[in-house]
This record gives structure tokens, sequence and C-alpha cells, in this order.
């Protein structure tokens, strides 16, 4: 079904807060300001309207951004990050890869210490205790430390807000983030995502597309079937399908997302699809720089994907989006962008699990691809319709790929 998101209702009978500190406002003197966002890419999407805020709060702001290394990924193209500093925190879920010790930590506080920083603002999920990052901010002597908490803090916090969610009410994790900010005196009028798209990586896009036989003007769809937890997948044989459907009603080049660890993945999509539609239907997978990816749902009519880092690149883009949309939590929706968030509700909803605790992953399995198909086609139509607006205005077309300058393009 596709129906307008509904937030779960408070529930008081466990809840556990405690005062907030005053409002206070970071005055002038607050230069230097260390952002820790330790989670995941789409996680600091997230935060960049609050990153955007803390900026131009005040005159002459630094901003470092403490990071995981996805996170950190993110940094070249955000322009309200000054610095940035990678650490795969111990108290994260990390790869297994990312082997670390307490000497990794110690040089972390050192590290910090020498940064000289006027204050620390640490962004949370509401499930996530700030208190470990606090406590690092607090050892590498940073005075003034910000974050949202469940209970009393004392110390290790100069200011915090208490911590509503999910008992008494529950955000988008946007406004989750510019409520914080808020708190310290720092607003924006903007408060759209950000993600910044050079020349340069559309160039090296065109060139991939060329050698694709990809016609850039013809308005592509991307499909992303990828996403980290296993409860967010809908199936491959679905995206299949989905795309065999789109490229017959639309007779658009579908290109196809993924890291090179997805490939398998994105292959299966490709295989399930009907065999006469697959020469529309090209594998990115492991193909694109974080940038290109960018360039490439920068330029699309419309992006269909899991419940991932897509989605929240397409709202920094304002390309139009279909959400498939498991009910793990209802924080991570698309962010002022033209959206069809698509789901069926479930009893089990809101689980916050990233695998399905029911096992029937009936939360996206009732979604049909017909309602996939027609959700996009719907969001195109739409995005026609005001471009049409536009062009009698003599207004430009806002969803077309932006223009390159005049270079040769080489396969």
């Amino acid at each position: 079904m596709n129906a307008p998101l509904l937030l779960p209702q408070p529930t008081l009978a466990h809840a556990r807060v405690t005062d907030t500190s005053p409002r206070t406002r970071w005055g002038e003197d607050v230069r230097r300001i260390l952002c820790v966002r330790l989670d995941n890419l789409g996680d600091v999407l997230m935060t960049t309207p609050a990153l955007h805020a803390l900026r131009h709060s005040a005159p002459d702001r630094h901003i470092t951004l403490l990071a995981s290394r996805s996170g950190v990924a993110l940094a070249p193209f955000l322009d309200d990050v000054d610095d940035v500093i990678e650490y795969d925190a111990p108290w994260v879920a990390q790869p297994s890869s990312n082997a670390r010790s307490l000497l990794d930590d110690h040089r972390m506080q050192e590290r910090l210490r020498s940064g000289r920083f006027d204050a620390a603002v640490i962004f949370t999920v509401y499930s996530q205790s700030p208190l470990p990052a606090a406590m690092l901010c607090y050892l590498a002597g940073i005075p003034r430390r910000l974050a949202h908490c469940r209970e009393n803090p004392y110390a290790l916090l100069t200011d915090w807000l208490r911590e509503p969610e999910p008992q008494q009410r529950t955000r988008h994790e946007v406004e989750r983030q510019l409520d914080l900010v808020g708190h310290i005196g720092a607003h924006a009028q903007d408060t759209g995502m950000r993600f910044r798209v050079s020349d340069a990586e559309r160039r090296t896009l065109q060139a991939q597309l060329v050698a694709r036989g990809v016609d850039r003007e013809v308005g592509w769809i991307v499909l992303h079937p990828g996403a980290t937890a296993a409860s967010r997948r809908y199936p491959p044989e679905r995206f299949g399908e989905v795309a065999a459907r789109l490229v017959r009603e639309t007779g658009a080049p579908l290109l196809i997302s993924g890291g090179s660890s997805e490939r398998p993945l994105v292959e299966a999509v490709i295989r399930a699809a009907a065999p006469g539609v697959r020469s529309q239907l090209h594998d990115l997978s492991g193909a694109l720089t974080l940038g290109e990816l960018g360039a490439l749902i920068e330029g699309a009519s419309v992006l269909v994907s899991n419940n991932s880092g897509p989605v929240h690149l397409a709202s920094a883009l304002n390309t139009p989006v279909v959400d498939l949309y498991a009910l793990t939590n209802p924080q991570h929706t698309p962010w002022q962008t033209p959206q069809r968030v698509l789901f069926h509700d479930v009893e089990c909803r809101w689980c916050y699990r990233s695998v399905c605790p029911q096992h029937h992953h009936a939360c996206l399995l009732g979604v049909t691809p017909g309602e996939v198909v027609q959700a996009a086609l719907d969001l195109r139509a739409a995005a026609a319709a005001r471009n049409a607006v536009r062009a009698a205005a003599g207004e430009p077309d806002r969803t077309a790929a932006p223009p390159l300058a005049d270079e040769p393009i080489t396969p």
C-alpha cells in the first residue's frame, strides 16, 4: 500500500526523562566546533542541515567532522565541513575488518586535544547513547559538549536536551538534529540536505554512460536494490519485474547502482527481468565513485530504492524517489523532495531490527511490483507537469541534469 507514514503514538509507561540543561547561545567565542557523527553515510547526510546551521550562526565558524570510514567519504561533498577526522568508534557497529586497539583510542583523544576545539556537538539516533563520545570529548579537554541524553549526564555534557524519543514523540532525523543545535542558538532558514556534485564528476559519469550507449538527454531511471540490513531489502526478483515494466512503460534506460560487493545482487535483478528488456538495463555496481553516484542520481528522472544511502542522496539533490520503506523505524523517510514511500502496514512495525524478527518481511513483501511501477510513473508525470509550467514561465528545467562545460568526452 502507499499511504501517509503514520508515526508511533507516545507510550509513557517506561519513560525516564530528566530536566534539560538551560538553553544557552554559543557566541562568537565558540569558533572551532567538533561535530561527532559516528554511524553511517545516510546518517551524516541527514545531519547536514544542522551542520549548515552551526556553520552560519556565527562568523568564522570552523567545522570539523569526526566520522566513521563511510561518513568520512562524504566530507569532500559538504561545503559546510572544513576538516574531517576518521574514527571507527568501539561503541558503534563497524565492519569486522576495522581492527582497532586501546592505543588507537588514546591517540584519538590526544588528536582531539591538539585540535583546540571550543565545543563539540554529538549527533546520535535516539537509540544510541551519547555518553561514550561525550567522555572522549571530556578527556580531550573540549570545554563545551552538546547532545541529546536520556539521563542526567552531569559533567560529561555541558549542554543537553532530554531524549523524548520514542516515548513522547518521534521526529524525522533531520528535525532531531536541527532541534539539538537550536538549543544553543544555531538556526537556518534553509533546512535542505546537502551534497555538492562537481562538473568533473558529471563529466566522468557521462563518459561511463556514453561507453554503455546511454543517452544523457533521455532522462534515465536509477534503481538501487541494496541495503545494509536484510530487513530493508526488497527481493531482487521483484526488482527485476519493476525494472522490466519501467523500461517498457517509459522507454528510458534503467541504471542499476550498487557497491562492488552488491554485484551478485544486481546480476540477480537483471536475470529476473524479461530477456527482451535486458539491453536497456545497465549494471553500474562497483563502477562509480560516490561523487559519480551523486551525479547519476542528480540526473535521474526518478530513483527507485530500498531505504538506504541513495534515498538520502536523492533528498539532497531534489530527485524524485520511490522509497521501499521497511517499517523498521519511522525517522528516515526522504526529506524535502518529491517522494512516494511504499510499505505494507503490519502489527510488528517499528521493530528497529536489522533482521525481520517475525521472519516474514511482510512490511516489504506486501508491496507489489505494480505499485512500485505506478509510483515511479506518477513521480515522472508530476515532474514533467512542473517542468511544463516552468517552461511556460521561461524558467529552467530543474529536473534535467545540469549542463556541462564544452569539453570532449572520451568513452
